[in-house]
């Protein structure tokens, strides 16, 4: 009798014995569907000694059911699921669930039938028919996805079924994606990144793990570089992951990878509809996908001959996932890379200390791309100090920054101003009773939005209608908006430019693959003069003609409790900065602060990154905190107050006393009350030799919670709400 043990997707029992019915072959990662009581339940085949479990006799046995036509998972997959398990004290089914992203994939091929508008016209259209039409104009999807696509019930969309306004179209599941042609469009290169260039394929022509740490300012051309050995991969049949910290990215990714391979690659991230998710996981499996950017998730896919990974923009705080498996895809991407013995390659203007760190310790490959492409010089950066150079009262922009933004505009130049702030305020009170406008599920303002007249939380995304009247004391005409937000400032440019052509890009206006691409056609075409954004403009984008950049508020990031605050807003001014001056033109940057005196600020206005990094490096060194000490934290939840408290107290009084471990807490998370559940934290400082994860595994295994809390374990955290 042959008999395998299997990973199951069961909340309750995860390692499962079963019997091998004749004729079926099984090996270890083949995906398969095994009985559990009178259900079904979906399962990975593992090797036995990796998976400790009580043996079950063997006439106890049951057959599995099915085994799924798709390739089994990798030895280097399910590697790589147990480290991740292992190093973020997660769950292995949680962390394995998510190399079978798509379900519907797991199936064979076949067909299926999507809608799309047929063109014929509706004698007499109702209001939810017109507004469907205005919606899909270019979609073809199911009619569920594009139910949701138009905001009306599936019962519309299928009544214009039977009118002929939507008309069916048979989609082959498994249509293979146009393979890239390294040779489409090669670049000419500088020599400095031919250098580079030469390394990166030289690594992939050669096999085996080497990690690169690419550090190279901004519009020096890393893309062109690690573009050379995707071309080199795709030559020798491998496959390629480019991992983006987010969606907003991708579009400008596309068309340049577009113009020099021939087609856009494949794309994996949560906007894809079910049936493109489907069609490219099954690619990917089979190998037939050759090139996939995606974001963080698309690092656990099944990749058939992965041969090179790229992190790009591998500094971002997104790369970090703070619920589910809180995992970080820049350090995962490495260890798969190791499992996988392929090249990899982190590329950033302003890199993560860990990963300088790693490079200076010769555990990275550094190499530099220090100047600009083309002769494009770095902007030059100056500091307005707002208790000198303060606004106009009722207004956020100092003298000398509106200047400048005049003299831009009159040249026919583009200027950017950067706000880390959506909305138009981040409060609102009443000025005749003082009411604040809060969030009822969350520790936080509801931010006003005035372009959507809308009052919306950013943390669970509750959102009421913008009030005419207090609603506690019931004034009309009272709510005042307090501080700027982006669509603040844009209402003050637009008082003092009426003539110039404002955009805002923020996750609010750029959510769409469509409204990102319309948005850069129209800054490269110079419809746009001044661009008005958050951090969703900070990276990526080349506009030739944006000579200056403003920051408006460059103190934001430096508020609150995060202990790489100093870092992240270093990185976030740099970038952004680095937008300015990347054509023929020179660039300058405008930075308002109201401390001038601030390491981040006196670093990037001497244009010293060296400085800064070793100042941080040294701050971090004498706290024991990454990369030279390690943290952890332990956030506790429930809906109830109380029993959060109590169970948050318990994990207090039951810590562990170790001299290479400190703890602190429990206390009230400075969010403490988020999408409607109270939460404490605990903080764990931990020396580098400290067996950490260990010592939180057996310190919470030994303690039972109620049914109502949630213990969640975050291995060096990046949020610290």
């Amino acid at each position: 009798m042959n008999r395998v043990r299997i990973l199951a997707f069961n909340p309750v029992l995860h390692v499962l014995d079963y019997r091998v019915p004749e004729g079926k072959a099984v090996e270890p990662g083949s995906v398969v569907i095994a009985p559990l009581g009178p259900r079904q339940i979906l399962g990975i085949v593992w090797e036995p000694e990796r998976l400790p479990a009580d043996e079950v006799p063997e006439y106890k046995l049951r057959p599995l059911l099915e085994v799924l036509p798709v390739p089994p998972l990798s030895a280097p997959l399910r590697r790589l699921i147990e480290w991740t398990a292992d190093y973020y004290c997660a769950a292995l089914p949680s962390v394995a669930r998510m190399t079978l992203s798509s379900t519907a994939a797991l199936r064979g091929g076949g067909t299926m039938t999507e809608y799309r508008l047929s063109g014929r016209e509706p004698v007499r259209p109702t209001p939810q028919r017109a507004a469907a039409m205005d919606a899909l104009h270019g979609e073809q999807a199911t009619i569920r996805e594009l139910a949701a696509l138009a905001g009306v019930s599936d019962g519309v969309l299928r009544g214009m079924v039977t009118a002929g306004i939507l008309e069916p179209v048979t989609v082959d599941l498994d249509r293979p994606y146009p393979p890239p042609n390294p040779r489409h469009a090669i670049p000419e290169l500088s020599p400095e990144q031919a250098a580079v260039a030469n390394r990166f394929v030289t690594a992939v022509k050669t096999g085996g793990f080497s990690p690169f740490l690419l550090d190279g300012v901004t519009g020096s051309g890393k893309t062109e570089c690690y573009f050379e050995a995707i071309a080199t991969a795709i030559d020798a049949g491998q496959q390629v992951l480019v991992l983006l910290p987010e969606i907003a990215l991708t579009e400008n990714f596309l068309r340049r990878f577009e113009a020099r391979f021939g087609v856009p690659p494949v794309l994996w991230h949560s906007s894809l509809k079910s049936t493109e998710r489907r069609r490219a996981w099954r690619a990917i499996a089979s190998g037939q996908a050759r090139v996939i950017v995606g974001a963080r998730s698309a690092l656990f896919l099944p990749y058939a001959r992965l041969g090179l990974i790229v992190v790009d923009e591998a500094h971002e705080v997104s790369f970090k996932q703070d619920d589910g498996v809180r995992y970080n895809a820049r350090d995962v991407a490495v260890i798969r890379a190791r499992f996988e013995a392929i090249p990899v390659i982190l590329a950033s203007a302003t890199p993560a200390l860990e990963s300088l760190q790693l490079a200076e310790a010769g555990v990275y490959e550094k190499v530099d791309l220090p100047a600009r492409f083309g002769g494009a010089t770095m902007p030059a950066i100056k500091v307005v100090d707002l208790r000198i150079e303060p606004p106009d009262r009722g207004r956020w922009l100092a003298p000398r920054l509106i200047a400048e933004m005049k003299e831009r505009l009159a040249r026919g130049e583009q200027s950017l101003l950067f706000l880390n702030r959506r909305g138009y305020a981040p409060l609102t009170l009443c000025r005749h009773c003082g009411y604040r406008f809060q969030c009822p599920n969350c520790t936080a303002w509801l931010v006003e939005h005035r372009l959507s007249r809308r009052m919306a939380c950013h943390h669970c995304g509750h959102e009421v209608p913008t009030p005419e009247v207090c609603p506690e004391c019931h004034t009309p005409d009272c709510l005042v908006a307090c501080g700027p937000g982006v669509e603040r400032i844009a209402d003050e440019v637009a008082e003092l430019l009426p003539e110039a052509r404002v955009a805002l890009a923020t996750s609010d206006t750029l959510n769409s693959p469509e409204k990102i691409g319309a948005f850069v056609a129209a800054a490269e075409e110079g419809l746009i003069d001044v661009i008005i954004g958050t951090q969703l403009v900070t990276k990526g984008y080349h506009f030739p003609e944006l000579t200056l950049v403003g920051v408006v508020d460059a103190d934001l990031g430096l508020e609150g409790g995060d202990l790489r605050a100093g870092e992240r807003s270093y990185q976030q001014i740099a970038q952004v900065s680095g937008r300015a001056g990347r054509g023929a033109k020179a660039g300058e940057v405008l930075i308002q602060t109201r401390h001038p005196e601030a390491a981040v600020i006196t670093a990037l206005a001497a244009g010293d990154r060296d400085a800064f990094y070793a100042a941080e490096a040294e701050a971090r060194r004498d706290a024991g905190a990454p990369p030279f000490g390690r943290w952890a934290a332990i956030i506790v939840s429930s809906e109830d107050e109380a029993e959060a408290r109590d169970a948050a107290r318990a994990i207090g009084g039951t810590r562990p006393i170790l001299d290479d471990v400190a703890i602190l807490g429990p206390a009230p998370a400075p969010m403490s009350l988020l999408r409607g559940r109270y939460r404490y934290r605990l903080l764990i400082n931990a020396r580098r030799s400290a067996q950490l994860q260990d010592v939180i595994r057996a310190w919470l295994g030994a303690l039972t919670f109620p049914q109502g809390v949630r213990v969640n374990v975050d291995i060096d955290p990046y949020s610290f709400v």
